[in-house]
């Protein structure tokens, strides 16, 4: 299908010329062949969940939409393997899984309208990352649609496929800039026989850290762990979620009690520590995706300090076993109002960017307020971006998919 594009279609503020939205891989190779024998700049659209994450498209005659693309090619539930189309989201992915007590051990926000090619395009993970890996830990193989239309297929249906170029793994975090990711395989897991989710709180970043050091020691394994703070005047509390057989949670939950004696709580509901991280990463106004080494976050809450001091009731969250963290303003909380000092939020970001970088860390914008977008730029140029160049050079040399959206202009 084919139709003139419209404002609901834009990128970054850009209305493409049209829309095409390809409902089996035969259109889209033959959509990307039109668009790339004309010499037309496209970009891809999944659910829509992270269009701001990138700089804004230098060139956009065109956005290829792959809601049309969202059927289940192929799964083994002995396998523990799955083969999907791009456009499906997470949402269907994990209820058509839950049939057979199975997962995708993948917590992107935006479940719903995240699409698994989203997914893999932008990186996206939740805590769930800590014991899981992200979606490159995930993902076994993949089918592209390359510029000129031409379909190519990398990697495999097991787990341990090393053979050649590992095409999939280097599509994660691409934005849509080598190919259209048209079907990907994924490994699953079963789902846990038990659950339960815990919280420490009345903490400090140091001893987040030091908890997080404990936890190791002790040999505990959450599934899922997240470090967060509303506010720079509140204190840090700990989640965690175990998962596995019976016997072996509630050996792991008394062992945390051990640990941390009268401060540790239940955890599960929509009140939860988790569920206030995915919503905060929802419906957050200004998200900062946030890195450095993991006993760090001393430091990375110095850095961030004056930032927070113009967002009261900001969450800064951390990953304490990964070194990566989100700063969010909610919308509703994070002044959008008139007063808000955009100027001093932008030197507070370049400030904060900057320090990170000393650390050995980094910053990236993933969404921002459109008047920000001018004055931030989302990444700072890498040590390897010679090698960007030239891996776009080699898939995408007419420059036609996603221009201008990856780092320095990629």
């Amino acid at each position: 299908m084919k139709r003139d594009g419209t404002t609901a279609d834009a990128v970054q503020g850009i209305v493409p010329g049209e829309v095409l939205v390809p409902t089996s891989i035969d259109e889209a190779c033959a959509a990307l062949a039109e668009l790339g024998a004309a010499g037309r700049a496209s970009v891809f659209v999944g659910g829509g969940t992270k269009l701001s994450l990138g700089a804004p498209p230098s060139r956009l005659d065109a956005v290829v939409r792959t809601a049309g693309l969202a059927r289940i090619v192929e799964y083994a539930p002995s396998d523990q393997v799955i083969t999907v189309e791009a456009g499906l989201t997470l949402g269907a992915l994990q209820e058509r899984l839950a049939r057979d007590r199975q997962r995708l051990s993948l917590d992107a926000p935006w479940p719903e309208r995240a699409t698994i090619g989203g997914i893999v395009a932008t990186n996206s993970f939740g805590p769930l990352r800590a014991r899981s890996g992200a979606i490159r830990d995930l993902i076994l193989g993949v089918s592209l649609v390359r510029a000129d239309g031409v379909l190519a297929r990398s990697g495999g249906k097991v787990v341990k496929n090393v053979a050649g170029f590992d095409l999939p793994k280097l599509v994660c975090g691409s934005l849509g800039t080598l190919a259209l990711i048209a079907v990907v395989t994924l490994r699953v897991h079963p789902l846990p026989e038990a659950s339960a989710a815990r919280v420490v709180r009345g903490l400090d970043a140091a001893a987040v850290v030091a908890l997080a050091s404990a936890l190791r020691s002790a040999q505990l394994e959450p599934s899922a762990l997240v470090a967060r703070r509303d506010g720079p005047a509140r204190p840090w509390e700990l989640a965690l979620r175990f998962e596995g057989f019976g016997a072996a949670v509630e050996q792991q939950v008394t062992r945390l009690e051990a640990l941390a004696p009268g401060h540790v709580g239940d955890q599960d509901g929509p009140a939860s520590a988790f569920a206030e991280h995915q919503r905060t990463r929802e419906d957050s106004r200004l998200r900062l995706k946030l890195a450095a080494l993991p006993d760090a976050l001393p430091a990375v809450e110095r850095a961030l300090a004056p930032l927070a001091a113009l967002h009261e009731g900001a969450e800064l969250a951390w990953y304490p076993t990964l070194g990566l963290g989100f700063f969010s303003t909610v919308a509703a909380a994070g002044a959008a109002a008139e007063g808000e000092d955009e100027t001093a939020t932008a030197t507070a970001i370049a400030q904060a960017r900057d320090d990170l970088r000393a650390l050995g860390g980094f910053l990236t914008v993933e969404d921002a307020p459109a008047s920000l977008w001018g004055s931030l730029a989302t990444w700072s140029a890498p040590s390897a971006l010679a090698l960007h160049r030239a891996v776009k050079s080699r898939f995408d040399p007419g420059g036609l998919l996603a221009p201008g959206r990856f780092v320095e202009g990629i």
